[in-house]
């Protein structure tokens, strides 16, 4: 939306590829069940997933 396929990006001010990064994280997302990407991220951050338990034979 913010920039066609393989376009330079090395063209844009820092602080432009910041915004549009920023646009992008606020956005609510339907697969993450319309929340926005850096709030699942700060869930995982802040509450990180268990990995599963293996079972031992003593």
């Amino acid at each position: 939306q913010y920039f066609a396929k393989g376009t330079d990006l090395s063209v844009f001010p820092a602080d432009y590829l910041d915004y549009v990064a920023a646009q992008l994280n606020t956005r609510p997302r339907k697969t993450l069940g319309w929340k926005k990407p850096a709030e699942v991220l700060d869930e995982l951050l802040s509450n990180p997933p268990k990995p599963p338990a293996v079972a031992s034979i003593a």
